[in-house]
């Protein structure tokens, strides 16, 4: 038991310094805060508009040619499938967006 005892004995820690801890020193600002330097952005607000303009006519294309649900499952219209609007203005739609974003990248 005498062993067991010494074991769970706590040992004491006994620190040489001063009883009383100095807070850290904080150094004063030597000059006062100042703003950040502004970054000149390299596309205008131009740029951003010409690529509004081609993704909102890329989405017209894509909404154009979305649809063609058949009234019946039995029968199969070709004329819904095939129409022009889906064949060819739709198309359009998109390859003038694409031509609009080619245009405001490279405006600059």
């Amino acid at each position: 038991m005498s062993k067991s005892k010494s074991k769970t004995r706590k040992k004491v820690v006994v620190t040489t310094s001063g009883s009383e801890r100095k807070a850290p020193r904080s150094s004063p600002r030597s000059r006062p805060a100042s703003r950040a330097p502004e970054v000149e952005m390299i596309f205008k607000k131009p740029f951003f508009i010409w690529v509004g303009i081609g993704l909102a006519l890329i989405a017209v294309g894509f909404v154009l040619m979305g649809g063609g649900a058949m009234p019946s499952p039995d029968v199969w219209d070709e004329s819904l499938i095939y129409s022009p609007r889906r064949t060819v203005v739709a198309p359009l739609f998109i390859l003038a967006g694409l031509a609009v974003e080619v245009y405001a990248v490279l405006k600059k």
